[in-house]
């Protein structure tokens, strides 16, 4: 299985939850000393453990955040330190076998002991030096596989820490601290300067834990990647309200699993929770990082399904393999024309005149396909399957297709994908899907059993022939294969090697997310043009300042210039913000139009137009 750094070098890690709040809401009073509980009720203290292995955590601590000498003599447990750290060490090994995961990881917790080193002489600083090394010593006695150093405040301390863990083992460090509400520790460092520090005192994980929730973890993580450490974040369920005598955590689990994707989206390596997260909090961890790990997951039920793992599929006997420019009219004028899409998604309910009136003038107007999303803004809608189907039929125009890995298990997307096929659709884009946001139905659940990776390779298979298992089908597909890709992600190398495996998965386009900054797609542009396959620049023409607000601050992927955002702070909303939200769009397009293979236009709340304004003198006949 190799080291914890190991399993995070090319994949992330899924992380626990509390422990704490889970023995409080199983009736522990909270002036009990949770971690003397790894000796008195040490069938609890695994069964919360075994608890997170099942929803999907790989990476477990140990109930011995306070175990040290400091905190336990409080309680009168002085004597027991090493006892208790062997136990809640053994414990979590034992919830590992018990629940039959394969792959997990135990971390030893090692939290601070609570005092105030300010002051203190330096015969104190060696004895709580000492103490650390005391809980180090029985953690790893116990049998873990790393150390995590967490929910520090004081930076002295914390090295202290640190040098005690070294002085006992080179198992792997993790540690992880906690700033305040202003952004710092207790002594005024910031992040920044906080993520050097723990580079050079040994650590080789580093990050947050605690906090005030996911958002603020997410701002204090960014702020530390300059020593290109693994990261690791585990936030608080946002901040707790105390009501009718309990303390709740305000962050469900559909808004914790919004920011692990975010999280994850930046490149850290493990993401779990703090204070107030539970079993499902992490299973919604677990969804996101299926997503940005392409799909692999440990056990054999969440595996990806790929084709010959992403090599080059051979051809089922008798099939004849169809070229790009034969797949579809849109292949056809790829690299030939400036090929052109608008966004049209199937309306709430089931009227569809208006939208098929949209296409047809559409394609009037000459644009070249319709882009249907699947699944778009958690509402009620028909499938775009059924929309895309009548598209084709009844308006004369291309539709392409999106295929979400959110909402289908593997055969269900197989039924999906070849069903479309036998429609006469032909031009899908193959997205993995961000995970289901508070819509009208916040209890949907996400599937994840693969990604846009796992996806391509799929379908690219079903053209040669072939079922996922490598098998002949007896005939073949002929999908052109769109992905899709962010230009201004956090993370631009990942993004770029993620384009280049989808690219070998079998992607025959690139559709962009929509771009406002030429720095930022002029570096995308030159780094995905080894991959030569075409690219189409994403427009979303802004409809308001408080639009482009919105795209800046809260979507991952999405950079807005601050002169972009102060153009649309000038016109503020209505038909002058409108027509400046087209003015730039086609100000990038124009900046772009020779190096791209054509345009996809988001038009805003349904107004298509605005679309066929973008794009007017950039056709081609």
């Amino acid at each position: 299985m190799g080291t914890l750094l190991d399993a995070i070098r090319d994949t992330p890690l899924v992380a626990d939850g509390a422990m704490g709040t889970q023995l409080y809401e199983r009736g522990v009073l909270y002036t009990t000393n949770y971690d003397e509980l790894c000796l008195s009720r040490p069938a609890l203290v695994k069964k919360i453990h075994v608890e997170y292995l099942r929803a999907g955590a790989r990476m477990i601590e140990t109930n011995s955040f306070g175990a040290n000498r400091y905190r336990l003599t409080r309680h009168g447990f002085d004597k027991a330190v090493t006892e208790i750290n062997v136990a809640a060490a053994r414990i979590a090994r034992e919830a590992v076998t018990e629940s039959g995961v394969t792959d997990a990881f135990v971390c030893g917790a090692v939290g601070p002991t609570g005092l105030a080193l300010k002051g203190l002489p330096d015969h104190e600083r060696v004895a709580i030096r000492a103490a650390f090394e005391e809980q180090v010593r029985g953690l790893v006695s116990g049998g873990v596989d790393a150390i995590a150093v967490e929910t520090m405040r004081h930076p002295e301390e914390l090295h202290i820490a640190i040098d005690a863990v070294r002085a006992v083992t080179d198992l792997p460090l993790v540690t992880m601290v906690s700033f305040d509400a202003f952004g710092t520790m207790a002594d005024g460092t910031p992040p920044e300067k906080m993520a050097e520090q723990l580079a050079a005192w040994g650590a080789n994980v580093l990050g947050v834990n605690c906090g005030d929730g996911p958002s603020g973890i997410f701002e204090m993580v960014e702020r530390m990647r300059g020593p290109g450490l693994p990261m690791i974040a585990m936030p608080n369920a946002g901040i707790p309200r105390r009501i009718e005598g309990r303390f709740v955590y305000m962050a469900n689990p559909e808004y914790f699993g919004v920011y692990a994707n975010r999280l994850l989206k930046l490149g850290v390596s493990i993401v779990g929770g703090c204070c107030g997260s539970t079993p499902d909090h992490i299973r919604r961890v677990v969804g996101a990082a299926k997503m940005r790990s392409h799909g692999v997951a440990s056990d054999a039920a969440s595996e990806t399904h790929t084709v010959e793992g992403g090599t080059p599929v051979e051809p089922a006997p008798g099939v004849t393999v169809v070229p790009r420019e034969e797949k579809s009219r849109y292949g056809s004028r790829l690299g030939r024309h400036f090929v052109t899409s608008v966004e049209v998604n199937p309306p709430a309910g089931l009227d569809l005149r208006r939208t098929l009136d949209a296409c047809k003038m559409l394609k009037a107007a000459g644009i070249d396909a319709i882009n249907i999303a699947d699944g778009p803004r958690a509402s009620a809608r028909m499938s775009n399957l059924a929309m895309a189907a009548r598209v084709q039929d009844e308006c004369g125009i291309e539709p392409l297709l999106h295929v979400c890995c959110r909402d289908r298990n593997v055969l269900g997307t197989i039924a999906h994908v070849l069903g479309a096929h036998q429609l006469g659709l032909r031009n899908l884009v193959i997205i993995t899907g961000d995970p289901p946001k508070m819509g009208d139905y916040p209890e949907c659940t996400a599937v994840y059993d693969m990604d846009s990776v796992g996806l391509l390779q799929m379908v690219r298979g079903f053209n040669v022939g072939r079922d996922p298992g490598g098998k002949p089908v007896g005939g073949a597909t002929s999908f052109l294969l769109t992905t899709g890709a962010e230009p201004a992600a956090m993370d631009h190398d990942r993004e770029i090697a993620k384009l280049r495996r989808k690219v070998e998965a079998g992607a025959e386009v690139v559709l962009t997310q929509p771009v406002y900054d030429t720095e930022v797609l002029e570096r995308f542009l030159r780094d995905a043009e080894p991959l030569g396959i075409p690219i189409v620049i994403g427009l979303l023409p802004l409809a308001s300042y408080r639009n482009a607000e919105f795209l800046h601050n809260e979507v991952p992927g999405m950079h807005i210039p601050d002169g972009v955002r102060e153009r649309m702070r000038k016109v503020g909303s209505g038909p002058a913000a409108r027509k400046e939200g087209v003015a730039i769009a086609r100000e990038m397009l124009g900046a772009f139009r020779s190096r791209v293979a054509g345009a996809y236009i988001m038009p805003p709340l349904e107004r298509w137009e605005a679309a066929i304004e973008v794009v007017e003198g950039f056709l081609d006949p």
